[in-house]
């Protein structure tokens, strides 16, 4: 299973030298990957503070693209209900070009109302359009001229250029827990990516969906990846009651390898959601303390 590392994307530490400072610290380590994470707002009032202080997660991905050579970039995820086909064909084939083809473009429906309340998009039949979308998005990329006439996407003969540098595109990998969202995955995508929410120890039911729905299709489920969004909290080891990606850098390793069990071929280690190190002074060496406790092996 390859690993990845999260920036930081959330919370005090989530500025850009910090970022630039753990990438370039990942990269040095040999991790696969590098991952952000979008959130537009937030409700106010609210005491959660998992998702304060977000950047924009393709911005931030361009800015390091600039401060990195062979890492890939990943987003893990951006909202499809809360962009065009047009607009994300562009951003995706631009941040492309600026890494040399390291983009893997998740995506996913999004869930929160107030999200989707700013954005003036509507929350239901979120599946169907999201289809509707991938295929209004790929025609932007592979063909010379895009025309594309669907329920929710319409648009007359148009040209998108430059074209993504990877053929025949950035790998498209969706979120989603519930069947009908894997099954997309296995049908559509190159992959899937499971939530900070999804629970470590079962995993092997939503890869068996995915690959499952990939079969059915007439597509090859041993060429998809499965990509785990590992939420890490480091503490005392043999804590009473310890969840699976909590406790010590020896039990967190262990729960990682129990999820390569379960068929995922990659994980990326997510500090972003322990706010005792997002909102401490000394982030920074801590996080790079994970890093090379976690370190590709």
């Amino acid at each position: 299973m390859h690993i990845g590392f999260a920036v930081p994307v959330s919370g005090a530490w989530a500025a850009p030298g910090n970022q630039v400072l753990i990438a370039q610290e990942a990269e040095s380590l040999g991790y696969r990957s590098l991952w952000t994470l979008q959130r537009l707002v937030t409700p106010a009032g609210s005491a959660d503070a998992t998702y304060r202080g977000v950047p924009d997660p393709l911005v931030t991905l361009g800015y390091l693209a600039g401060f990195t050579e062979t890492i890939r970039l990943g987003v893990a995820i951006v909202n499809l209900p809360f962009v065009s086909p047009a607009l994300l064909a562009k951003q995706a084939a631009t941040l492309d070009h600026l890494s040399g083809g390291r983009l893997d473009l998740g995506l996913g429906l999004g869930w929160m109302p107030e999200e989707f309340a700013v954005s003036g998009a509507p929350i239901e039949r979120r599946g169907a359009r999201a289809e509707e979308f991938l295929a209004a998005l790929r025609s932007l990329w592979h063909d010379e001229a895009s025309e594309f006439h669907g329920e929710f996407y319409d648009f007359p003969p148009v040209r998108m250029e430059p074209a993504p540098v990877q053929s025949p595109e950035p790998p498209i990998l969706l979120g989603g827990a519930s069947d009908p969202a894997l099954r997309r995955a296995g049908r559509l995508a190159a992959g899937w990516i499971s939530s900070s929410r999804a629970d470590p120890a079962g995993l092997a039911r939503s890869v068996g969906v995915v690959r499952d729905a990939a079969e059915k299709a007439g597509r090859d489920p041993g060429a998809l990846r499965f990509v785990c969004r590992a939420a890490v909290r480091v503490g005392p080891a043999g804590a009473a009651g310890r969840t699976p990606l909590t406790g010590s850098y020896e039990e967190i390793r262990g729960d990682l390898a129990r999820i390569a069990e379960q068929g995922m071929t990659e994980a990326f280690v997510d500090l972003n959601f322990d706010p005792e190190l997002t909102s401490a002074t000394d982030a920074v060496p801590r996080a790079n303390e994970a890093l090379a406790e976690f370190a590709p092996r």
